[in-house]
C-alpha cells in the first residue's frame, strides 16, 4: 500500500539541522512504506501580506524564493533515494493551507517540525499547530 505523506516545511534553509531531520523522517517513512512525499511550503499572507506594488512584495518574493529552494532540495534528496516528491509552494495562512492540502491529497501522515526551535520560529509553529484540529480516523468494526 502506498502511503501519502505530507511534509510541512517552514522558513528554514536547506541544510538546516532541524529541517534536514524533518526531511529525513518524511523520506524514511516513504522508503519504508513505498510512499509519496508531498512537500508543502506556505508563504504566510497573514504575516507578510499578498504581493502588491509595495515594499511588502519584496519580502513575499524572498519567502517564495526560499520556499522554492527548500522544495528543490527536498525533491533532489528524494530523487537520489528513488522517492517521488511532489513539491507545492503557495500563499495563504499556514494552518488553513496545511489542512486543506492534507484533505486534498488524502494524506495518511503529516510530518511537522518539532518544538525545539528558536523562540521566534517556535512561536510561529506553535500558532499553526494550535489552529489545526486533529481528528483520528474512526476505528474499524
Amino acid at each position: 500500500m502506498t502511503r501519502t505523506i505530507l511534509l510541512a516545511l517552514d522558513g528554514n534553509e536547506p541544510g538546516d539541522r532541524e529541517t534536514e531531520a524533518l526531511v529525513e523522517r518524511a523520506l524514511t517513512l516513504a522508503e519504508e512504506e513505498s510512499g509519496v512525499v508531498h512537500a508543502l511550503y506556505v508563504v504566510d499572507t497573514g504575516r507578510y501580506g499578498e504581493p502588491a506594488l509595495s515594499s511588502a512584495e519584496i519580502v513575499v518574493d524572498e519567502r517564495e524564493d526560499e520556499g522554492h529552494r527548500l522544495l528543490g532540495s527536498v525533491t533532489a534528496s528524494g530523487r537520489a533515494r528513488g522517492i517521488e516528491v511532489v513539491p507545492r509552494c503557495c500563499h495563504g495562512r499556514p494552518h488553513e493551507e496545511l489542512v486543506a492540502h492534507a484533505e486534498e491529497i488524502d494524506a495518511d501522515v503529516v510530518v511537522l517540525g518539532g518544538r525545539r526551535r528558536p523562540r521566534k520560529t517556535r512561536d510561529a509553529l506553535d500558532e499553526v499547530v494550535d489552529r489545526i484540529e486533529v481528528v483520528a480516523p474512526a476505528a474499524s468494526a
